[in-house]
C-alpha cells in the first residue's frame, strides 16, 4: 500500500480515540446536535480503523509466514501449510486494501438521497420526443429493478406517443449517487418510425438528475423571491383535472428557474412538489456553478454538467452504447434500452472512484 494511503488510515486510528473520549464528555451528552453529529463521525471512522487494524495484522501474518517458510526448508508439510496461509494473506490483504482505497475517497452528501429526473427532448423534432419516452422507460425499468418508487411529477407529451418534457421523482436508496451521471446530452442514431426512405436520422435529447433536498432547505427560499401560479392541468386525468386549477407553476424570480406539477389532486400537493423540483433545479445549478469552477482546477467526471455536452450515443443499427465520457462501447442496446444499466453505471463509477483516488494522491504528496 502507498505511503499517503497509510498516512490517511493513520490519522483515522488517532482520531478514531478523539471521537471516544469526546463521546464520553458530559457537555458533549447533553448536546443532542453534536452528539448525534459526532456519533456519525465515530461509525465511519470506526468503521475505517477496523478495517486498517485486520490489514495490518494480515501483513503481519505474511511477514511472520515469509519468515517461517524460509526457517523450514527441510519440511515439506510445515512449507505446504505456511504457503497456504502466505496465499491466503495475500488474497485477504489485496481485498482490504480496495475496500480502504474506497473508504478514504470523498463522499458526496448528496448520493443518499432521492432524485428528481428531467428528460427533454432537444434537435430531431418529433423523433427526440419519441427518443425521449425511450429514455423515460429506460429508466422507469432500471429503477423497478431497484425496487425503486418512481413518479412522474409533471409531462409535455408529444403528438406520436413521445413527450416535449417530463419530470420523475425517484425514491430509494442512494438514488442520486447511482443515477447523477445521466446529466447531459443522449444522441440517439436510427431510422425513426416517420421515414418513410429507410434512412438513418441523428436526435438528441437533454437529461438532468437533480438531488432532491430536505424540506428544510426548501424553507430557505424567501417567499417574496417566489411567483406561484395556477392554472388547469391538461392531459389525462377525467373530468375532475379539467375542472379545477390544481396546477402549479413556481418562478424563482432572482435565477428565472420555473419548476410546475400538474400530476397531484390538489393545488396544495401539486405546490408541495412543485417547490422540491424547484429546490432541486436551484440546487444543481450552484452545484454546475462549483463544478465550472473546479474544472479550472481539475477535469471531473462529468464536465461542468451542463446539459448541452454530448455524454452518449445510441446506435441502433449497430446495437451499441458508447459513453464519450469513459471511452466505453457495449454492443447491448436492445438490454440496455430494457433497464439493464448496470454495466454502464458500475463503470463510470469506478471511473469516479479512480479519478478521486489520484486526487487524493496528489493531495497526499505521494
Amino acid at each position: 500500500m502507498k505511503p499517503f494511503l497509510r498516512q490517511q488510515l493513520a490519522r483515522y486510528a488517532d482520531r478514531l480515540g478523539e471521537l471516544e473520549f469526546l463521546l464520553s464528555r458530559e457537555d458533549i451528552m447533553k448536546d443532542m446536535t453534536q452528539f448525534l453529529k459526532l456519533s456519525r463521525e465515530h461509525t465511519d471512522t470506526a468503521a475505517v480503523a477496523s478495517r486498517w487494524a485486520r490489514y495490518q495484522q494480515r501483513e503481519a501474518d505474511l511477514a511472520a509466514g515469509q519468515t517461517l517458510l524460509a526457517e523450514s526448508k527441510d519440511d515439506a508439510d510445515m512449507q505446504a501449510m505456511v504457503e497456504e496461509e502466505i496465499t491466503s494473506a495475500n488474497t485477504e490483504l489485496q481485498q482490504l486494501a480496495s475496500e480502504l482505497q474506497r473508504m478514504l475517497l470523498p463522499k458526496d452528501p448528496d448520493d443518499a438521497r432521492n432524485a428528481f429526473v428531467e428528460i427533454r427532448a432537444g434537435t430531431g423534432g418529433d423523433e427526440s420526443a419519441l427518443f425521449a419516452g425511450d429514455l423515460l422507460r429506460m429508466y422507469s425499468r432500471y429503477c423497478e429493478r431497484r425496487g425503486w418508487r418512481v413518479e412522474v411529477v409533471s409531462e409535455s407529451p408529444s403528438e406520436l406517443g413521445g413527450y416535449k418534457e417530463v419530470v420523475l421523482r425517484v425514491e430509494g436508496g442512494s438514488v442520486y449517487g447511482a443515477l447523477k451521471f445521466e446529466s447531459g446530452g443522449h444522441r440517439v442514431q436510427r431510422v425513426p418510425a416517420t421515414e418513410t426512405q429507410g434512412r438513418i436520422h441523428t436526435s438528441a435529447c437533454t437529461v438532468a438528475v437533480m438531488a432532491e433536498q430536505d424540506e428544510a432547505e426548501a424553507i430557505k427560499i424567501n417567499p417574496s423571491d417566489l411567483r406561484i401560479d395556477t392554472y388547469r392541468a391538461s392531459g389525462a386525468g377525467g373530468q375532475h383535472i379539467n375542472k379545477t386549477d390544481s396546477a402549479v407553476r413556481i418562478t424563482h424570480l432572482p435565477t428565472g428557474i420555473v419548476a410546475e406539477c400538474q400530476d397531484g389532486r390538489s393545488q396544495h400537493s401539486n405546490k408541495a412538489q412543485a417547490l422540491k423540483v424547484l429546490t432541486a433545479r436551484i440546487h444543481e445549478k450552484d452545484r454546475s456553478e462549483r463544478a465550472a469552477k473546479d474544472a479550472a482546477e481539475r477535469k471531473s467526471l462529468v464536465g461542468s454538467g451542463d446539459r448541452s455536452d454530448r455524454i452518449r450515443t445510441y446506435n441502433f443499427p449497430q446495437g451499441r452504447l458508447t459513453d464519450h465520457r469513459i471511452n466505453l462501447t457495449l454492443y447491448k442496446l436492445l438490454s440496455i434500452m430494457e433497464g439493464d444499466l448496470d454495466d454502464v453505471l458500475n463503470a463510470l463509477q469506478a471511473y469516479e472512484a479512480a479519478q478521486q483516488l489520484a486526487a487524493l494522491e496528489v493531495g497526499g504528496g505521494a
